[in-house]
């Protein structure tokens, strides 16, 4: 099932994140519904960058966005849900002009610290195995075999978040 409309304003779910600024510094906010700014994001790395076509689902209505910015730029989202009693962090996504900056892990930083609020322990994602490496170096660890997912092979991968 895909999403066709975004809410134009999402509702931020924590008040105490900093304000934007102009200087130029990194920070996330976490939001309960869609921002826009993550279905842009969302729309030009995984439809226009990577060709996929599924990229909205209903998992969108019950997950956690986190955006994060650089001043007032959002330049990097993801999400997070709970199934099955497990945590689970998807949709990692960063503009092209920002990666290789740290983006990605301060995204799952951000998600990681959410769950750990909630008392989880661990948390997983479906990796593409074209980014094992990154999800590797950010302490997460391969579980199973490689499935698909719109053509593009994909791995289970699981972190162990601590207390």
């Amino acid at each position: 099932m895909k999403l066709s409309a975004v809410p134009t304003h999402a509702k931020e779910r924590k008040a105490e994140r900093p304000a934007p600024d102009s200087r130029g510094t990194f920070y996330t906010r976490t939001f309960s519904d869609l921002p826009a700014e993550a279905k842009n994001i969302r729309e030009e790395v995984f439809v226009r960058e990577q060709g996929f076509t599924e990229e909205f689902d209903e998992i969108d209505a019950k997950a956690v966005h986190i955006l994060l910015f650089f001043g007032q730029k959002a330049v990097g989202t993801c999400r997070f849900f709970q199934s099955g009693g497990s945590w689970l962090i998807g949709r990692v996504a960063v503009l092209r002009a920002f990666r290789g900056k740290g983006c990605g892990k301060m995204l799952l930083l951000a998600a990681e610290q959410e769950i750990r609020n909630n008392g989880a322990t661990s948390c997983s994602l479906h990796a593409q195995c074209r980014a094992m490496d990154f999800y590797t170096r950010c302490g997460y660890s391969p579980c199973g075999e490689p499935f698909d997912e719109e053509g593009c092979p994909h791995i289970l991968m699981q972190k162990f978040l601590g207390k």
